[in-house]
């Protein structure tokens, strides 16, 4: 479904200043924190994505400029944090994230998402509400499973997963195809935010591409009108792919991100 910014290596990384939280279950989540003035920034990044992307990094170089808190991850089963890949569900990458806050942040913050990590923010902030002062969607993909990855499969496809227990199907981004599991349909079903009231109040800026083949860009749309908050602007980017990594879309994130802190 998703484009990862970077060549995912579960469970493997050397990145200098990485470190690890420790989880009440023994899994650890590796980190960068980067030290600043509130609000800070916190990225969440896509399926099979993980924290040595493009967009993390830039954000991770604007925050420094700008002297903000920052903080990327990996989530369970991604990049440099333990766990399976299989064993991953959206309700297991919210908790990675609410750690996260919890852990490592202070004072209000800005979380941003980028593709799952736009289901994986909104979830967040619904479980935090009080820490958190705006939102940034890029090529947001909430109930991507519900909305995008089950319509896409056969009637046999869906037998196959809900009786064998995983699915292989092909993708644009890695050879091996990508693993889908009915652990992670079953668990995203009890998260899906598309059909209901979305009660959350604080500025939200969405920026989608036109061009993006892997989430329509009236995802965005159907987004915004669920969300609570009056504050919600959507940005749709005529030539803007799934990644929205080049320097103009890069660019553009600054722009958004100037504005909501200058705010």
């Amino acid at each position: 479904m998703s484009a990862p910014d970077s060549v995912p290596a579960s469970g493997q990384s050397n990145e200098p200043g990485e470190t690890i939280l420790a989880r009440p279950d023994g899994a650890t989540i590796a980190y960068h924190l980067l030290p600043g003035d509130p609000p800070g920034i916190v990225f969440l990044g896509g399926f099979r994505s993980d924290m040595t992307g493009t967009k993390a990094l830039f954000l991770e170089d604007y925050c420094r400029r700008r002297g903000q808190a920052f903080v990327r991850f990996d989530y369970f089963g991604h990049g440099a944090s333990s766990g399976e890949f299989a064993q991953g569900t959206i309700g297991r990458w919210r908790e990675d994230a609410t750690a996260i806050i919890d852990s490592l942040t202070r004072g209000p913050q800005i979380l941003i998402g980028s593709s799952m990590g736009g289901w994986i923010m909104l979830l967040a902030a619904l479980a935090r509400p009080g820490r958190i002062a705006a939102l940034v969607g890029l090529a947001s993909a909430p109930d991507f499973t519900e909305e995008l990855l089950w319509p896409r499969l056969t009637p046999a496809q869906q037998e196959e997963i809900m009786e064998e227990g995983t699915l292989v199907l092909p993708s644009d981004f890695d050879p091996a195809g990508y693993l889908y599991t009915r652990a992670l349909i079953e668990d995203a079903r009890r998260h899906l935010l598309l059909r209901a009231p979305i009660a959350l109040d604080m500025p939200v800026r969405l920026l989608h591409g036109l061009a993006d083949q892997s989430v329509p860009w009236r995802l965005s749309l159907r987004l915004a009108r669920r969300l609570a908050s009056r504050d919600v602007a959507v940005t749709l980017i005529k030539d803007g792919d799934h990644r929205l990594s080049s320097a103009p879309n890069l660019a553009r994130l600054a722009q958004t991100l100037d504005a909501l802190i200058g705010s």
